[in-house]
């Protein structure tokens, strides 16, 4: 009798094991992610700020609120689609705030320059927010607002925000070009003069 409850005790286990083997494996969770657009000039130079922070995922440097589909690079530097060159942050949001991202958002641009940030002018320089969702225009908003009642600025805030229009990706050589070309990136970030302004306007808060 032992040896019958032995084999038996021996068959549960050898059913268990197959069980379990041919039970599908479960998949890690996939990590949440949130979009948020943002113009201010150049997107070589946008780029960068949003890379540096911890729970960005990626940074896409793109064409957004124009009139025409698939813009390429010629027709929104020559200023004739509408559009303005930004960047898209995907982010996860358990690890970074939008707030946090609006933040260095205003750090890294001229919020009072009508059509143009620094060295680059013309509409496709515009700086703008451009939001995703109610949420994001209602912080949006709140923030420019605390720029405006602090009166640190001479000029009223140019920036605009708007609703998110169809984000067009640039071409592959501009996306990185910060990592890609870093010595023609440093001389471009200089001679623009884009350090020298943010130091005026923001001191050592960037």
């Amino acid at each position: 009798m032992p040896a019958l409850v032995g084999a038996a005790s021996l068959l549960v286990a050898l059913a268990a094991c197959a069980q379990s083997a041919s039970a599908p494996a479960k998949k890690p969770a996939a990590t949440k992610s949130a979009v948020a657009v943002f113009a201010g000039g150049c997107f070589w130079c946008m780029e960068p700020p949003f890379d540096k922070l911890p729970g960005v995922i990626s940074t896409t440097s793109g064409y957004i609120d124009g009139r025409i589909a698939n813009p390429t690079y010629e027709q929104v530097s020559a200023g004739i689609t509408g559009h303005t060159e930004a960047v898209q942050v995907r982010y996860d949001p358990t690890r970074v705030g939008y707030q946090t991202l609006l933040d260095v958002f205003w750090r890294n641009i001229d919020p009072v320059a009508v059509n143009r940030q620094f060295c680059d002018a013309g509409t496709q320089y515009r700086s703008g927010i451009y939001t995703m969702d109610a949420q994001q225009q209602r912080l949006a908003e709140a923030s420019k607002r605390k720029l405006e009642t602090s009166r640190r600025f001479d000029g009223p805030i140019a920036t605009e925000i708007v609703a998110a229009k169809t984000f067009y990706p640039a071409e592959g050589y501009h996306q990185d070009y910060y990592k890609k070309n870093p010595g023609r990136y440093k001389f471009y970030r200089w001679n623009c003069g884009r350090d020298q302004r943010l130091q005026e306007l923001w001191g050592g808060s960037k």
